[in-house]
């Protein structure tokens, strides 16, 4: 796999991203047109064809919402034994700020931590633009 860094850790899912989204959107735009030509023969097709456009964002959404959940939960038992006593520290951060920690090293992951605690940085892409040595989360939806 390639190396993952601050500018290509993001994933995409060609599939859904480039292929299903933008046909579903098209298919929206195409019943919307019908149905501005004969809107009482059309009204339900562009209802439906909304449904499934709004559907595939969600769902998208719903994964994602519950991997961050998994990466909260790994990061502050990461925490707890790289930090033990610092528990109210760990408890403190952010979901953003977890879920952006995940990517730094051991060997950093504390100092970050500890100044994402303080307030030092705020933003999990703060975070990001920190880390030294990038450790890659190849496992993310």
């Amino acid at each position: 796999m390639a190396e993952q860094n601050l500018k290509s850790h993001r994933r995409y899912h060609p599939w859904h991203s480039f292929v299903v989204q933008p046909i579903l959107i098209i298919n929206l735009g195409v019943e919307i047109a019908r149905a501005l030509k004969d809107p009482a023969a059309h009204v339900w097709p562009v209802i439906l064809a909304f449904a499934l456009a709004v559907f595939s964002f969600t769902s998208r959404g719903m994964s994602l919402r519950a991997q961050d959940r998994v990466i909260r939960l790994e990061e502050r038992l990461r925490l707890y034994q790289l930090m033990p006593g610092e528990h109210a520290l760990v408890d403190s951060l952010r979901p953003s700020q977890l879920t952006a920690l995940r990517f730094a090293s051991d060997d950093e992951v504390v100092a970050l931590a500890r100044r994402a605690a303080s307030g030092d940085l705020q933003k999990g892409e703060a975070i990001k633009k920190e880390i030294k040595t990038w450790r890659p989360d190849y496992l993310r939806v």
